[in-house]
């Protein structure tokens, strides 16, 4: 009495219109959307840190700092950003590379994005970490480096774009009903992300 879903989809697109970080450059500027939840990646750890195999009952604990019950914010869901890119492009904004952070958080996703030579480093306070995600850290006593490698902390997309039009952008994301961030830039070296 079980099923699992799955799909997936195959697009086209003019090589010439890709976004695919071949113009990324140093002094690049990161921007951050903010994520609604746990999206759905990371749901193994969530089990095991609130015991719900254990303790199903766990999901209909109302949590004060949450606003909801543990299950119905594990279940908000998952944002796509699919309006904010194409409000970015129709404002003319040069979106030079994307990262949807999912399964690997910032740590492993970011740096797909990125170019050999170059580093995109993230300032963890520009941006609010989602209160689920902090109560995932007190419960289960789980260290920030492995949070930010499972989670996307508060951040569902990185985008990169040329320092001189963050102001079009952050409007144009304003517009698309996205709550965005500078949470860094691109700078020289071979780490891939750095988060300070």
């Amino acid at each position: 009495e079980e099923y699992d879903l799955a799909g997936f989809a195959v697009g086209m697109a003019d090589e010439e219109k890709m976004i695919d970080g071949s113009t990324l450059e140093e002094g690049d500027l990161l921007i951050g959307l903010a994520s609604s939840g746990v999206h759905s990646n990371g749901f193994s750890l969530v089990r095991k840190v609130f015991g719900i195999d254990d303790n199903p009952a766990r999901l209909t604990e109302k949590i004060p700092e949450l606003n909801a019950t543990l299950g119905e914010a594990l279940l908000r869901p998952t944002r796509i950003y699919v309006k904010a890119i194409k409000c970015l492009l129709s404002h003319g904004v040069h979106v030079k590379a994307i990262s949807h952070i999912t399964g690997g958080g910032l740590y492993e996703n970011v740096p797909r994005m990125m170019k050999d030579g170059l580093t995109a480093r993230i300032n963890v306070d520009s941006f609010p970490v989602l209160p689920i995600f902090e109560l995932i850290v007190r419960e289960g006593q789980i260290p920030l480096r492995d949070m930010y490698n499972t989670f996307n902390m508060g951040l569902g997309m990185v985008i990169a774009i040329p320092k001189e039009e963050v102001g079009t952008a952050k409007e144009a994301l304003t517009r698309a009903g996205e709550r965005a961030y500078v949470v860094g830039s691109v700078v020289k070296g071979d780490a891939g992300v750095e988060l300070v």
